[in-house]
């Protein structure tokens, strides 16, 4: 059976493209700012303060155990706005395709980012769409910008510069399930339990856990680079350092097998749905009792502190009780991964 692909002439802005805008995008991202097919989103931001971020999405493969590119374009956009404390509202979607690329597998794409943006609460609101020549781009590339609204009283959660020793740090689950996913699927592993990715819209969650502001000091989402990048970030060139315990992360067995055979560290394997927080000193207990009632924060774990011994540095301390400094990749244990 002869199925639809995508063609140059789908990207010439002509009837092929306007075509392809109402049969793929607009009957899955339909909304009345969206509708308007304007050259901007005319938007009401209420006078209130915003949070506003891009990323751009090039994943191999497109689809993978648990997920696909597109679900991971609408989570990605809506989590990093939502560690910033912001309320993800809009967001925009751009598609570079490469010509042969099924119109099928475009539109199974459409259907997931419509699926997550419902999750979210998040309205599609802009897009653009460019074809390319067979061999120019592989496949498919998403490129995204979303907008939230960030309440004064989560302001100081942007920068994260209200941390003191003593602060405890918590992840909201294990680590790794999204790098050994997307490996398993390059690879053809075979694994005794089936990883998944975690992909997936962690406002819901943000929001239970900032139920009381004050608590939380700083947030960020796991992803490239995975905690230990987040870690050194954090520390970096300030006057408190970070202390972590290798036996409280939380890691799945399938993946920490997968780490031994390839010599990975699950604390530089990438996340698309896991949160790293630092939390007031005394809170921390309330913060992971809230956490953990929520269906995305099962595993989450207290793993270390704030300290002023080691200032500007993050040490992890083995289970045998060892101490090694943590660093950041000098490349990438797994390319294209998000």
């Amino acid at each position: 059976m002869n199925q639809e692909i995508i063609r140059i002439g789908h990207g010439s802005g002509g009837r092929l493209s306007r075509e392809l805008i109402h049969q793929v995008f607009l009957k899955h991202f339909s909304n009345p700012v969206l509708n308007q097919l304007g050259d901007a989103a005319w938007l009401d931001p209420q006078n209130l303060p915003l949070a506003f971020t891009t990323d751009s999405y090039v994943i191999d493969p497109v689809f993978f155990p648990g997920g696909d590119i597109g679900q991971l374009a609408v989570s990605g956009t809506v989590n990093d706005l939502c560690v910033a404390g912001a309320q993800p509202v809009w967001m925009s979607a751009g598609f570079i395709i490469e010509e042969g690329f099924l119109i099928s597998d475009l539109e199974e794409i459409a259907i997931s980012m419509a699926r997550e943006s419902v999750r979210a609460g998040i309205s599609i609101v802009a897009g653009d769409t460019k074809v390319v020549k067979r061999g120019q781009c592989d496949k498919i590339f998403i490129n995204t910008s979303g907008i939230g609204i960030l309440p004064k009283s989560r302001l100081h959660l942007k920068e994260g510069g209200d941390v003191h020793p003593g602060d405890k740090i918590i992840v909201t689950g294990t680590l790794g399930n999204h790098s050994i996913a997307v490996l398993s699927a390059r690879e053809g592993l075979h694994l005794e339990e089936n990883i998944t990715s975690d992909a997936m819209p962690l406002n819901s969650l943000t929001e239970k856990i900032l139920e009381i502001p004050d608590e939380i000091r700083f947030m960020r989402d796991i992803t490239r680079g995975g905690l230990a990048t987040i870690l050194v970030e954090t520390c970096e060139n300030k006057s408190f350092g970070i202390q972590i315990h290798e036996n409280k992360i939380p890691v799945n067995r399938s993946v920490r097998s997968v780490c031994e055979l390839y010599g990975f560290d699950p604390v530089y394997l990438a996340n698309e749905g896991k949160i790293m927080l630092v939390v007031r000193q005394g809170s921390e207990e309330q913060v992971l009792s809230r956490i953990k009632t929520h269906e995305y924060g099962k595993d989450a774990a207290i793993i270390g502190e704030i300290t002023d011994t080691n200032p500007g540095k993050a040490v992890i301390i083995s289970s045998i009780g060892g101490r090694r400094m943590i660093d950041m990749l000098s490349g990438e244990m797994l390319p294209r991964i998000c």
